[in-house]
């Protein structure tokens, strides 16, 4: 069988490519091993933040009193309903990919892909050969094999939503932003919680700063044992885990230690290029072809950034430059962006601090004291800004704070029109927002930057009362 071009993975990347190839034929097919609903609608991004919301809803029960609401003291959640909702939610959520393979009919198929060469593939012993290629099969939780015995003690994001109900013990090992979020979230829904991980750091937070408002943050809710990895040993009814001189026993234990891509029995070795350590070849990133052949390899199975909105743009890059007219040179990528729902928020927007250059200067702002995050008693919280001295241009950012996926995006917008920290200050803020603290920490980079210039305007300080700023 012959057609121009196969995409292999329904996932978003999968996806956002075949929109794409659409554009140019009819001749493909779509290939999937699996459920097709996407793992962030399934089992990702969607779910996870059901879970959250529910999680923090039941949370706030403890600064009632303090706005003189009475009786939380008789709320109390009910596991096995919060459950159902995330799933009912989820199961909305999925109907639309997972309607593809009836849209598309024979145009669809149902299995389990492997190249065979930079022209072909084979699906179930069925070879296909294709013009182009596009790999996109996603990427699957991390458990160590050795963790298999424990059996259905082991969760993960892509089994936790499944489960009916949860035990009253759960230790989550691994911190990074999917462990953080649902280490926080079971512990508000009352579970008793314990988070573990090898590295000294939360969140994937690069910069220390950060990291240390925000680490004390988490503590208060629930212990958290960093940088000793964690063993797990049967201990009867219970798993045992030791890190370093902690024990903590516990009824179950949700894996987070990160994804790895789905590349087993994939064949990238048939295609002639060298592969790494971890079984991948080098990739641009700006076109996402391996090599100098026509296949693709885009989203989370190339580990470049598995996070959905960057897996749509590589689809689009892998369908657009899949095509037989396709332009020669590759596409600019985004700003990147990172959030993490915990509570405060974690973002990051542009390279990590670490990776800036020499005499980066900084600006930040304490949200201990900032007078909307107060009113709502959210008042926690630090926010970096680090700018270019030389043009007084914002670079990034880095923040652990209330609201911050909506102050990453203003900053993200920012550094994406390579604005400078005068030009940013000209904009209006409006008062009271959280958004002031943003201007708080732009105000104290102004400081220590040279004379940048800017509007009539960029220069209005700060009033020096916590009701006014």
């Amino acid at each position: 069988m012959k057609v121009d071009t196969v995409i292999v993975g329904a996932g978003t990347a999968g996806l956002s490519a075949l929109r794409e190839v659409k554009r140019y034929t009819d001749d493909f097919l779509i290939v999937n091993a699996g459920h097709w609903g996407t793992t962030c609608a399934a089992a990702g991004c969607m779910p996870s933040k059901a879970l959250i919301e529910a999680g923090n809803a039941f949370h706030r029960r403890h600064v009632f009193e303090g706005f003189g609401l009475r009786g939380a003291e008789a709320l109390r959640a009910d596991i096995p309903a919060v459950l159902t909702r995330v799933r009912a939610l989820r199961d909305g959520f999925v109907k639309g990919p997972a309607a593809v393979p009836e849209k598309l009919g024979e145009r669809a198929l149902q299995g389990r892909a492997r190249l065979a060469g930079p022209g072909a593939v084979e699906v179930d012993g069925r070879r296909i050969e294709a013009r182009a290629i596009i790999l996109a099969p996603g990427s699957r939780p991390i458990v160590p094999d050795p963790w298999h015995a424990f059996g259905d003690r082991i969760l993960t994001s892509d089994t936790l939503f499944e489960q009916a109900d949860l035990p009253r013990r759960v230790a989550v090992v691994g911190l990074g932003a999917i462990g953080i979020e649902l280490a926080q979230a079971l512990a508000r829904l009352g579970l008793e919680v314990a988070g573990f991980d090898a590295a000294e750091t939360l969140a994937g937070i690069d910069d220390p700063a950060i990291l240390s408002a925000f680490r004390p943050l988490v503590e208060a809710e629930f212990p958290v044992h960093l940088g000793a990895e964690a063993r797990l040993e049967d201990a009867g009814e219970a798993i045992r885990i030791t890190a370093g001189k902690t024990v903590f026993e516990t009824d179950a234990v949700l894996a987070a230690i990160g994804r790895r891509p789905d590349l087993d029995g994939l064949g990238l070795e048939t295609l002639g290029i060298p592969l790494d350590d971890n079984g991948l070849p080098r990739i641009d990133p700006e076109t996402l072809r391996i090599g100098n052949t026509n296949v693709f390899l885009a989203g989370d199975a190339n580990a470049h950034r598995a996070i959905l909105h960057e897996a749509a743009d590589e689809g689009h890059i892998a369908g657009r430059l899949a095509a037989p007219d396709a332009p020669a040179a590759g596409f600019c990528r985004r700003t990147p962006l990172a959030i993490t729902f915990c509570s405060p928020q974690v973002a990051r927007v542009g390279p990590p601090r670490s990776t800036l250059p020499e005499g980066t200067v900084t600006g930040e702002v304490d949200f201990a004291r900032q007078g909307r995050a107060r009113i709502a008693a959210t008042n926690a919280g630090l926010l970096r800004l680090y700018a270019d001295p030389a043009d007084a241009r914002l670079l990034g950012a880095e923040m652990c704070a209330p609201a911050a996926e909506h102050m990453a995006h203003l900053l993200v917008l920012a550094v994406e029109q390579r604005l400078t920290v005068p030009q940013i200050l000209a904009m209006p803020f409006y008062h009271p927002v959280l958004e002031e603290g943003l201007r708080s920490a732009l105000r104290d980079l102004a400081r220590r930057l040279p004379d940048a210039g800017g509007s009539d305007l960029s220069a209005c300080g700060n009033i020096g009362h916590d009701a006014l700023d």
